[in-house]
């Protein structure tokens, strides 16, 4: 196990053979580091840490710290549970869960750039992309094969989903259901055409989601009433029912809306 010596490593620590430690990393706490686990310099595991096979650690970054939360109770044991092939580069930032037995959680495959940040209790499912200094705040869940671009920030609790695509910058307080693009401060602007391409939902399918989505979010109606028109026949297709599915299950924050027209912001 090639440890550099000038890490810290606790004792209660449990560590594949496999792993490799940097110079100068802490790890505080019971801790569990699958096989080939890679945690670079300078890079700090805290507390109840699980980390799948295959993860990468960047320089600085910092997993398991506390919540930013005023009424956190240090004292809680609440962990952070990382699946394989997750890449954190250089000072992203997740924190433990906020609750006894709570936990951040992150699937597989993910990619956080520089700076990214998840806060207490958030869910990232599998192969998303955080570009630099994305900033997501507690209890939001994410779905799968999502694009953030840089600097985009996300209040608490609310939902991200499926092969969504992210403007950098962006600012959002409400949910963005699956398959769609985004931008600005709580704007969606049509679908995720190019990742769906990407992710092989073929023309038919595509073609049917850009009618539902067209009936939801362009129809003049508020979205309740949108939605219910949009009920009146079968799903097309299993990519459409999943749009219905979500936006039939808001969270408290509400769905994004649609904005077309004009590009300068209101």
């Amino acid at each position: 196990m090639p440890i550099h010596p000038t890490a810290i490593i606790d004792p209660r620590a449990e560590l594949h053979p496999s792993v490799e430690i940097g110079p100068y990393v802490i790890i505080d706490g019971p801790a569990v580091l699958a096989a080939g686990v890679r945690v670079l310099g300078h890079a700090q595991i805290l507390g109840r840490v699980e980390i799948g096979e295959e993860c990468v650690i960047g320089q600085g970054a910092v997993v398991g710290g506390a919540p930013q939360d005023l009424h956190f109770d240090p004292s809680t044991e609440s962990s952070v549970v990382m699946g394989p092939r997750n890449v954190l580069r250089e000072h992203v930032t997740i924190h433990r869960g906020s609750k006894p037995g709570s936990a951040t959680r992150l699937g597989e495959g993910n990619f956080l750039m520089v700076g990214a940040h998840l806060a207490h209790d958030v869910v990232l499912g599998d192969r998303n992309i955080l570009a630099n200094a994305c900033l997501l705040a507690g209890h939001i869940v994410v779905g799968n094969g999502t694009f953030i671009g840089g600097g985009a920030v996300f209040h608490q609790f609310l939902r991200i989903g499926d092969g969504c695509v992210i403007q950098g910058n962006g600012s959002f307080g409400k949910d963005i259901p699956h398959f769609c693009a985004a931008m600005r401060t709580n704007r969606l602007t049509g679908l995720n055409v190019v990742g769906l391409r990407r992710a092989g939902v073929d023309a038919a399918a595509r073609s049917a989601l850009r009618s539902a989505f067209k009936q939801l979010f362009c129809s003049g109606l508020n979205l309740s009433d949108a939605l219910r028109q949009a009920r009146l026949q079968p799903p097309a297709c299993e990519p459409v029912a999943r749009l219905l599915d979500f936006v039939a299950q808001p969270s408290k924050r509400g769905i994004c809306p649609w904005r077309g027209g004009a590009q300068t912001e209101d």
